[in-house]
């Protein structure tokens, strides 16, 4: 998945906390949110609202559902509860397994949360 079909993939499913997400999906999505907060803070800054950050609180609320939403597929493609996104409230520790967890490569076959998410280098012979 490029970077542009993960973030509209991720808008389309803004509050779908169901189903499996790849670690494309989900790693494009979180550059995505990152690199645009980054740039709303300067424009922040840039126009004077620096102190306000309104730009990007505008956009940290417009992009938490569906940042925990894509978080939760993405812990059910490696065949884990949504809910343990509350590890992050464990400093450091959690922290490091709900990482773990996220860098993982998903499951390739059924899991409780449903089928395998299909990539293109499923379809990539390995002659």
């Amino acid at each position: 998945m490029d970077f542009q079909t993960a973030v509209k993939t991720c808008f389309n499913k803004y509050a779908t906390f169901s189903g499996r997400a790849s670690r494309s999906e989900y790693w494009w999505w979180t550059l995505f949110v990152i690199v645009a907060s980054i740039i709303l803070q300067v424009v922040d800054f840039a126009i004077g609202l620096g102190d306000w950050g309104l730009f990007g609180n505008i956009f940290s609320l417009a992009t938490i559902v569906p940042s925990i939403a894509v978080a939760a597929r993405r812990l059910h493609d490696v065949n884990k509860s949504g809910w343990w996104q509350l590890l992050v409230i464990v400093p450091l520790v959690g922290w490091i397994i709900l990482l773990i967890w996220l860098i993982k490569k998903g499951s390739t076959d059924v899991n409780r949360f449903g089928p395998a998410v299909v990539t293109v280098s499923d379809f990539v012979s390995e002659d």
